[in-house]
């Protein structure tokens, strides 16, 4: 344990191109360009087949199977397939990081009550105006709790990137274990670890402002309901 606390108080592995600022940002840049191509691909994706019906045989049993891909192997087949670190880490992290995010988009839609959508049809409102003006603010808790499982995925894997020659906090488990120096395996460990914590308080307080308060209150008591009438049985 002293070590480990000499480790972050050592002014070296603060800074240069090995130290914790650097580290730390690799790896969030690794997690957003995942995040954000993930989300471009999952949510018009979800939207459509939560809204239509269609296809959604096919998206869960393709999400599935992308579940029990072993990422670290899918990064390492993709290097040495295109030869290009980085593409090989994004790629492998979106492919990782799009069933949560569909499941979360589709599951919400799907989970809309029916007769606010028939309520929506009577007042004459387009297909357009249900998904968006209904259907997406009443599926928006459901949505972004699959885009905060997705960002939590992303930063624990992204650590694969050092495997591949790339930087990121993974870098101070790799070179640690090489090393036998646990301390900064401990270290790269702890900070991936406090990073994701962030980030998911982060993502629930931007949940909490985004989703409207109406719609939050109406899944907590559903949430409540669903307790009662399990207990009941």
């Amino acid at each position: 344990m002293n070590e480990l606390f000499d480790w972050f108080g050592m002014a070296a592995n603060w800074s240069g191109e090995d130290g914790v600022p650097v580290r730390l940002g690799e790896h969030l840049w690794y997690v957003f360009q995942s995040l954000v191509i993930a989300l471009v691909i999952a949510v018009p994706l979800g939207l459509f087949v939560g809204h239509t019906g269609r296809g959604s045989v096919v998206i869960v049993a393709v999400g599935n199977a992308i579940r029990a891909l072993p990422t670290l192997g899918l990064v390492t087949f993709l290097f040495l397939l295109l030869t290009e670190s980085e593409l090989a880490t994004v790629i492998g992290l979106v492919i990782l990081a799009i069933p949560p995010i569909l499941a979360g988009t589709y599951a919400g839609l799907r989970a809309t009550d029916r007769g606010v959508v028939d309520a929506a049809v009577g007042v004459g409102m387009t297909g357009w105006q249900q998904l968006w003006k209904v259907e997406v603010p009443i599926a928006l808790p459901l949505v972004l709790g699959g885009v905060r499982n997705a960002v939590l995925q992303l930063v624990a894997t992204a650590a694969v990137a050092s495997y591949v020659g790339l930087g990121g906090l993974g870098r101070y488990l790799l070179d640690g274990l090489a090393i036998l120096d646990y301390a900064e395996v401990m270290a790269g460990a702890i900070l991936t670890a406090l990073l994701a914590i962030v980030l998911d308080l982060l993502f629930a307080g931007l949940q909490r402002a985004v989703v409207p308060r109406g719609v939050r209150l109406a899944a907590v008591a559903a949430g409540k309901g669903g307790v009662n009438a399990g207990g009941a049985e």
